[in-house]
């Protein structure tokens, strides 16, 4: 896919460029020719471990993905958001009925496995658990979030890049075909989107890092990396964050917490406007998880990723300064400055 700014110059002027680069694996070195397919699930708190779980160990699932299974899970995931805590007791037994071991620790986990899907609900102890698969070797998708804070999310593709070891983070909603179509140049060089999504909030976590990224993902699937600032704008119902890109283009993200749970919006391109939706599901993103285990070629760069959770950082520093117009530069210098 291509971006629609030039890259180069963003990589050189922008402070979230210089993270995470260099993860340019040599999939045959880490993998060699057969490639292990056993899958491990860190975290029964959501629903998204028995969606990828009953669709990889489903009867005919072997051709469509490679063969690749769900064969063991550690279920801890949150201490005390009560929405994922008590979920954990059914979702044991659910995936226990497609085969799948459960086990005590992420320790006895990665003996049993040869990728993970670090799956908690829960951002806190992510970094914490990311950093047993980093140094365990072993390739890893990461969903949403990536961790509670900027700082975690900075320090686990740190640790990735150190011991060299392939990671991804994404949202569900970069794949949904439309904004998949518009990305790959159905409306033509892209000058603009705004995008909508639900934007719970979990006291525990920033504001849009618990649900508003899902919306948030889809504009920079649209817009490509290259934002400088922010400017937010909150009420009791609604998130207007608006983002400047390098080259002047604006792109909006709206989360709503009252009326339909809905996931769209609409990419303003050179060859005309486009409306986003419906949302697809969860198959086009666990296809990007496979070719991703396969290659260890991820489909979402970490400076993109980063770039994502510095806009969402940056828009909780406006709201702190009423509104004020925020750069991502500043959250990741902020990020990045030792405490004490």
């Amino acid at each position: 896919m291509k971006s629609n700014f030039d890259r180069r110059k963003f990589i050189k002027t922008a402070t979230v460029a210089g993270i995470g680069l260099g993860l340019n694996f040599n999939a045959h070195a880490l993998f060699g020719k057969e490639s292990g397919k056993r899958v491990g699930i860190i975290g029964l708190d959501t629903s998204h471990s028995i969606a990828f779980t009953k669709e990889l160990n489903k009867a005919d699932a072997g051709s469509e993905y490679g063969g690749y299974k769900v064969v063991a899970a550690y279920p801890k995931g949150s201490n005390d958001i009560e929405s994922s805590v008590k979920r954990i007791p059914g979702y044991i037994e659910e995936v226990k009925k497609h085969g799948v071991k459960i086990v005590d620790s992420v320790k006895a986990l990665l003996k049993e496995v040869d990728v993970v899907l670090l799956e908690t609900n829960d951002g806190r102890p992510r970094l914490e658990q990311a950093m047993a698969v980093l140094k365990a070797g072993k390739p890893m998708f990461i969903d949403k979030p990536v961790a509670a804070s900027l700082q975690d999310t900075i320090a686990i593709y740190d640790a990735a890049k150190k011991y060299k070891v392939p990671i991804f983070s994404c949202s569900s909603l970069r794949f949904m075909p439309s904004v998949q179509e518009a990305a790959k140049g159905k409306v033509g060089k892209i000058l603009g989107a705004d995008t909508y999504s639900p934007a719970t909030i979990e006291k525990t976590h920033p504001d849009l890092f618990w649900y508003g990224i899902h919306g948030i993902e889809s504009l920079f699937t649209l817009m490509g990396t290259g934002c400088k600032s922010v400017a937010r704008t909150q009420t009791e119902s609604t998130e207007i964050v608006v983002g400047t890109w390098q080259d002047n283009r604006v792109g909006t993200f709206r989360g709503t917490r009252t009326g339909k749970h809905d996931y769209g919006g609409t990419v303003y391109g050179e060859k005309g406007n486009m409306s986003l939706g419906p949302y697809g599901g969860y198959n086009a993103l666990l296809t990007e998880i496979i070719k991703f285990f396969q290659t260890g070629q991820p489909p979402v760069m970490p400076e993109e990723t980063l770039e994502i959770y510095a806009f969402m950082e940056a828009a909780d520093e406006s709201k702190r300064q009423g509104g004020k117009v925020v750069t991502l530069d500043s959250v990741m210098q902020k990020a990045r400055t030792p405490k004490g």
